[in-house]
């Protein structure tokens, strides 16, 4: 259960008090769930995160319909997930299923006032819902506001890549001060642009697998394949094959293998559990 002020836990001896009261000067989102759900859970995130950022323009009511069957039936719920908006005392709106997270924000946006939002955070938000074009125009903005921001210049950079412009990408990234480019997000974005670059040189993924499946030793066709999977972000995958690699000739061109991993753990950061996974795979190997 979150610990947010504008999240509760709507029941049958509350709803009256807490949802439809409530709901006379404040939106009321009611979310009716169960533990065995999967898209209950799925959901569930999304409206947790949209009612803390909304700092109380709408409040979440959590129903769990299986502690709460009578309450359930009275909303005349027939399916899991259900979401009912409620504003002044009526239900006005809702949806079912797990909607992604900009589905949701369009369904609130008719009926809830948004709180301001942050540039950057606007743009990391249109990013993560895939308008590319929606977040360059904002950073593009911020950095004609402030060309001395990094971070935007290294989100900037990304969004290039993304959209597959790499020699601008490219410009950004050496336009840093070699302590800006060891940023985390800087040594990632060069990694990527470096797989990237390597990408218009490879043979198609089925050719690859067709030789490894003839030949598992075939060093070439592991190499490619591994950066065929970067390029997918299929990056467990990529450092599998990287270890394959490493095992069949840990000094095919030079140790490449573990060049490339360690390129990888700078894309992917120390955080990220594959990273954990086979830098430890690695250290094995090596010792």
């Amino acid at each position: 259960m979150s610990e947010s002020p504008h999240i509760f836990e709507a029941t049958l001896e509350n709803f009256q008090e807490k949802v439809m009261q409530a709901s006379m000067e404040t939106p009321v989102l009611v979310d009716v769930w169960a533990d065995w759900c999967e898209p209950c859970k799925q959901l569930m995130p999304h409206l947790e995160k949209l009612a803390t950022e909304y700092k109380g323009a709408f409040l979440l009511a959590k129903v769990n319909a299986d502690e709460q069957q009578e309450l359930s039936g009275h909303l005349g719920v027939r399916s899991l997930p259900t979401v009912i908006l409620v504003k002044g005392g009526q239900a006005v709106d809702g949806f079912n299923g797990a909607l992604p997270e900009g589905e949701i924000r369009k369904v609130l946006e008719k009926h809830v006032e948004a709180p301001a939002e942050n540039p950057h955070d606007k743009a990391n938000r249109l990013w993560e819902e895939g308008d590319l074009d929606g977040a360059l125009m904002i950073l593009v903005q911020m950095n004609q506001d402030d060309p001395q921001n990094i971070a935007v210049l290294i989100d900037l950079a990304q969004i290039k890549a993304e959209l597959g412009d790499t020699d601008t990408a490219q410009q950004i990234l050496d336009s840093l001060a070699p302590e800006d480019k060891m940023q985390s997000h800087a040594k990632q974005l060069a990694a990527r642009l470096k797989f990237m670059k390597q990408a218009g040189e490879l043979p198609p993924m089925a050719e690859l697998e067709a030789r490894l499946e003839s030949n598992p030793k075939d060093c070439d066709a592991l190499h490619q394949l591994a950066l065929q999977h970067v390029l997918k972000d299929n990056n467990a995958e990529a450092m599998d094959l990287l270890i394959r690699l490493m095992q069949a000739d840990s000094q095919y061109k030079d140790g490449i293998a573990k060049t490339t991993l360690v390129e990888l753990f700078d894309k992917l950061g120390n955080n990220n559990p594959d990273v954990r996974a086979y830098r430890r795979k690695l250290y094995t190997l090596m010792h």
